[in-house]
């Protein structure tokens, strides 16, 4: 199984996940983010410069704040994208009881 570091890696390469626009951290766009950590467990969020200047924050503080509302670790901030990360909660198998290999004799 890949490490965390090389998923990480992989997704700095690929296209954001979501883009924080011109309206700021909005409950709709935490919402969706914790939505696709959900999905996905590591997500990419662009924020735009206009989402900066709305919340009036510099981009490492925005980061540090979506992080804590989401619940994810912040893997990384580059420029203004930044990758969160979240683990899914592993649901544990229910394994079905043994059956007996031959029937009881009575």
């Amino acid at each position: 199984m890949e490490g965390l570091r090389a998923r990480v890696k992989r997704k700095h390469h690929s296209k954001p996940d979501v883009i924080i626009g011109k309206n700021g951290l909005t409950p709709g766009v935490i919402e969706e983010i914790k939505r696709r950590l959900d999905k996905e467990e590591i997500v990419k969020v662009k924020m735009l410069r206009t989402s900066l200047e709305a919340e009036d924050m510099d981009r490492r503080r925005m980061a540090e704040t979506i992080a804590r509302a989401t619940g994810a670790r912040l893997m990384g901030v580059r420029g203004r994208t930044l990758i969160l990360y979240k683990e899914k909660p592993r649901i544990p198998l229910k394994t079905p009881k043994r059956q007996r290999a031959t029937p009881r004799r009575r």
